[in-house]
């Protein structure tokens, strides 16, 4: 969905450095997938194919927070 985003805070050494990555598009997701000492995140099509990928190392990964749709409510509307 439009709307799902991830920010990544990595520790670059002299300080912090902070990355988003965002659903740009209607129908496409972002994904997040955790391997082998890889963060890897990336938007996704709804057939499923990656659009872009960003990797980053999970020792210097400091933080990771996951935003997403607001599934489509409008409003107060629960």
């Amino acid at each position: 969905m439009k709307g799902d985003r991830v920010e990544i805070v990595v520790d670059t050494g002299d300080g912090s450095r902070t990355y988003e990555i965002a659903a740009t598009r209607a129908g496409r997701r972002v994904e997040v997938h955790i391997v082998r000492g890889v963060v890897e995140v990336s938007e996704v099509t709804r057939t499923g194919v990656t659009v872009r990928t960003a990797r980053f190392m999970a020792g210097r990964t400091l933080a990771l927070v996951e935003y997403p749709a607001d599934g489509g409510r409008v409003g107060d509307e629960e």
